[in-house]
């Protein structure tokens, strides 16, 4: 039991959830045991074999309609799925990205066919998905990227470049963000939906070195009039894009939020059991009353923050939840995950600065929840349009 002992919702109390999460857990347990996730680390990426066992448990696409491939759940059944990662410390699988990201945009803004077409395939797992949004310099000003989609006879020539992509060296299916109409900013942007294998003039970059998140990859992305088409723009009609990726990022930072507040309980049970453990000066470091104080205040506010995660998925399942308030959650949790994994390593001592005790790990993995979603200072930028 964690000692953020916070009640399970009640939008969670429920046996089919249960029954599933059973399954998520044990599905982990046998095929990514720590020895295969470790590998994962030292080559950088999950490999793609992975991806299709998850495929055939049922892990992907969990929240698609059961017409089109899916298994007719709901965001419930995707908290699952990403909970029982984390958990069980199944590190670079992005189910979070698949799932709560892409493939709501293909279900909420596709035209009837593109549904049809990929969203099988990406629940089976035969194709992997990423977003290609951000640029070179242009990092969270979505309106002002430089990557064009321009008609060409039946179809479009997308040219530019991508960085700092999640899945960047193992999706083989890419939503492109790019401008059909580089005189306008956001009415000039849409979603290109792009299948890699076979697609002249489409390449991947190196492999990113990172500071964390080692059995994740993130590349940088080329596009050399790669030919997309004209059926491929997402929803069918140009320069509706912005206001597609809008439209799903509020969802995109509530799940960075549920990451976040994992990531604080997470950080303060290791921390606990190290502290009652380790001693110093005759006494164990948790006899210490600063010890003490420390993880009171972390607890405290640790709290606060699943609560307030949780009233925000509870908001999204009702259709409720507000582009303010996600951003608040994203904002607000990530600072103080960092703040708290920041603190719990203190409490390690020099131990925490050595990668083999989990809270180095969770140190330098943390600290992108800041920036990626949109970073903090943009997050502010929104609670403050609201006021």
């Amino acid at each position: 039991m964690s000692v953020i002992d916070v009640p399970q919702p009640e939008f969670m109390q429920d046996e089919e959830i249960a029954i599933f999460a059973d399954a998520v857990g044990k599905f982990y347990q046998k095929h990514a045991p720590q020895k295969r996730v470790e590998k994962w680390r030292e080559d950088g990426q999950v490999e793609r074999e992975f991806w299709r066992e998850a495929g055939e448990a049922g892990l992907l696409g969990v929240s698609v309609p059961e017409e089109y491939g899916g298994h007719g759940g709901d965001f419930r059944h995707d908290i699952v799925v990403i909970d029982q990662q984390a958990k069980h410390d199944v590190d670079g699988f992005a189910a979070s990205l698949h799932n709560t990201i892409i493939l709501p945009y293909i279900v909420r803004h596709g035209t009837e066919e593109q549904k049809k077409k990929y969203l099988p395939k990406l629940v089976s797992g035969e194709l992997v998905s990423a977003i290609a949004m951000t640029e070179p310099g242009v990092g969270s000003d979505l309106q002002s990227i430089t990557t064009t989609a321009l008609k060409d006879g039946n179809g479009y020539r997308i040219n530019g470049a991508k960085t700092y992509i999640s899945n960047g060296q193992t999706a083989d299916f890419i939503v492109v963000v790019a401008k059909t109409d580089p005189a306008e900013r956001a009415k000039g942007i849409s979603l290109m939906l792009l299948e890699t294998e076979g697609a002249e003039g489409f390449e991947r970059g190196k492999k990113l070195d990172k500071i964390g998140m080692d059995a994740a990859d993130t590349s940088e992305l080329f596009f050399d009039n790669v030919f997309v088409p004209a059926e491929n723009v997402l929803g069918g009609v140009e320069g509706k894009g912005f206001y597609q990726l809008m439209g799903e990022l509020a969802q995109e930072r509530l799940v960075i939020a549920m990451g976040a507040a994992t990531g604080i309980e997470k950080a303060l049970d290791v921390t606990i059991d190290y502290v009652k453990n380790r001693k110093a000066f005759g006494q164990t470091i948790w006899d210490f009353q600063n010890t003490q104080f420390v993880l009171a205040d972390l607890k405290a506010r640790g709290t606060a923050a699943r609560i307030f995660v949780n009233d925000c998925i509870a908001k999204l399942l009702k259709g409720e939840l507000d582009v303010a308030t996600a951003a608040m959650a994203k904002y607000w949790v990530t600072e103080l995950q960092s703040e708290v994994v920041d603190k719990c390593l203190q409490l390690h001592g020099g131990a925490g600065y050595i990668n083999e005790y989990p809270i180095a790990k969770m140190y330098r993995d943390s600290r992108i929840t800041r920036i990626f979603g949109g970073s903090n200072e943009v997050m502010k930028m929104l609670i403050a349009r609201s006021m």
